[in-house]
């Protein structure tokens, strides 16, 4: 955001204003000095129970902050909203991310363990993620379609975390030419003719009921439920991500083949005799 940031030498009490970066500061192991989450800080279960609930990633609660004394807090530049992290800005040191991609996300796991005294655990981190993720060798280019909301139908366009990791996948995002976050209606969806629909567990919660939903709109696409905590948390949690890519990744070359291989069939037995 263009500010700098002056952070204690071995900050005390942190305030985690992002998901992700909450899991991340708890698996750094400073789970005893962060004092303040979101109430969208569900990782991990067992510890973010017993910390205190700030407010949303947009809408903090600041007499709780203050009563809290943080001399630490943590954002994101596109999770949480300007004005509110200006006006913390007035009083502590605000650390802010901004992750599109992968290489950014390690960075950002660097400067905290850095800033944190943590730098070991966080070297140690980033090596395993990197090493996992270059596992994936992924030569798919399959058009995709990635939703994160419903009514209205809304994807990722570029400059996106979760357009990286679709990338990564080999999965060609049939949004690209979009803005960031679009709202797409049926026409487009079909215009579009992605041969993947990968409906996220979140924002939106997609269920197995809005399978058909899409297939009635893409009758020919595969249409998938998929974890959307392992492609758009840019923390910790992306130690988790490389193989559920890969795992994705043969399901759905599964699938490709045993819909050639149905397509081949039926061209067979419509030859004339």
């Amino acid at each position: 955001m263009g500010f700098e940031v002056e952070v204690p030498s071995r900050p005390q009490r942190i305030i985690s204003l992002v998901p992700s970066q909450t899991e991340l500061l708890f698996d750094l192991g400073l789970g005893e000095q962060m004092v303040g989450i979101t109430k969208f800080c569900i990782h991990p279960a067992e510890k973010v129970k017993n910390k205190t609930i700030i407010g949303g990633t947009k809408n903090f609660h600041f007499d709780v902050i203050n009563a809290l004394q943080p001399d630490f807090i943590i954002g994101n530049k596109e999770e949480n909203y300007r004005d509110g992290i200006l006006q913390l800005k007035e009083n502590y040191p605000v650390w802010m991310s901004d992750i599109s991609n992968l290489a950014e996300a390690l960075e950002m796991m660097q400067q905290i363990g850095l800033v944190t005294n943590t730098a070991v655990a966080a070297e140690k981190l980033t090596q395993k993620i990197k090493t996992f993720f270059q596992k994936i060798n992924s030569t798919l280019d399959l058009p995709t379609a990635y939703f994160i909301w419903r009514k209205p139908y809304m994807s990722v366009g570029p400059d996106t975390f979760i357009h990286e990791m679709l990338k990564i996948c080999g999965f060609l995002n049939a949004f690209s030419a979009y803005n960031r976050y679009p709202e797409i209606n049926a026409e487009q969806l079909q215009a579009a003719n992605p041969t993947l629909i990968l409906l996220s567990s979140e924002p939106y919660p997609f269920k197995e009921k809005h399978i058909q939903e899409f297939r009635n709109i893409c009758p020919h696409a595969i249409v998938k439920l998929v974890d959307g905590e392992l492609f758009s948390w840019y923390g910790s949690r992306l130690q988790y991500s490389a193989e559920y890519f890969e795992n994705l990744v043969e399901e759905v070359k599964a699938e490709l083949n045993f819909k050639n291989s149905n397509c081949r069939n039926d061209k067979s037995a419509n030859q004339p005799l």
